[in-house]
């Protein structure tokens, strides 16, 4: 007790972590889950081919892709009917060109290729970083040696976040099918598990 002499002991002391995981020394979990995940993705889009299915076409598509060239447009991001004001948008004229349809987006790519090299790379950059951030919510929460099942649980979470869930807003505000979505958000599962794998198998041992 503080009246005989004693002395209570800090609470930010006595809640310390004395063995805390850096992100340096988790930068192996973090490329191989990265790899592991890549490899996942490949299997996922070319041997299950579970999205082959998202994107139909579109009717006269040669007839379609001639009115864009000659309307002249370039790469970037498209809506239609498009407005530029909340203002507009409730005019007679636009509820008319809504009424009438049709709705959607439309993403035009630069000429020339997919670019499927530099997308593979960016892909693979994205799983790096989902790790980089994998690490680091882990690393706050699990020291040095804890048991794989902790490990797994809280890095398999964090990942799900940065997997899964990234493609829902295209379907509330792009009008993407919640079925496409559905689909994405199971690779994201798929992804998530693999990674708290991973880090659970690869986590440091205790000193």
């Amino acid at each position: 007790m503080a009246g005989c002499g004693g002395r209570l002991p800090s609470p930010r002391r006595a809640h310390s972590n004395p063995a805390m995981v850096t992100l340096a020394s988790l930068w192996l979990p973090i490329l191989v889950s990265a790899v592991f995940v890549f490899i996942a993705s490949s299997l996922i889009h070319m041997v299950l081919q579970s999205h082959n299915k998202d994107y139909g076409m579109i009717p006269d598509e040669d007839g379609f892709l001639e009115l864009l060239r000659r309307s002249g447009v370039q790469p970037g991001q498209y809506v239609f009917p498009g407005c530029k004001s909340m203002k507009e948008l409730g005019t007679p004229e636009m509820q008319a060109k809504f009424a009438k349809g049709p709705i959607g987006t439309l993403i035009v790519r630069p000429s020339g290729g997919l670019g499927m090299g530099k997308s593979l790379f960016q892909w693979f950059l994205f799983c790096v970083m989902a790790g980089v951030f994998v690490a680091y919510l882990t690393g706050l929460a699990a020291a040095p040696g804890a048991e794989s099942q902790r490990v797994f649980r809280i890095a398999a979470t964090a990942a799900l976040f940065g997997h899964a869930f990234w493609c829902v807003h295209d379907s509330i505000w792009k009008g993407i099918a919640w079925a496409t979505t559905g689909r994405f958000m199971f690779d994201g599962l798929v992804y998530a598990l693999v990674t708290g794998a991973t880090f659970a198998w690869l986590w440091p041992a205790a000193a």
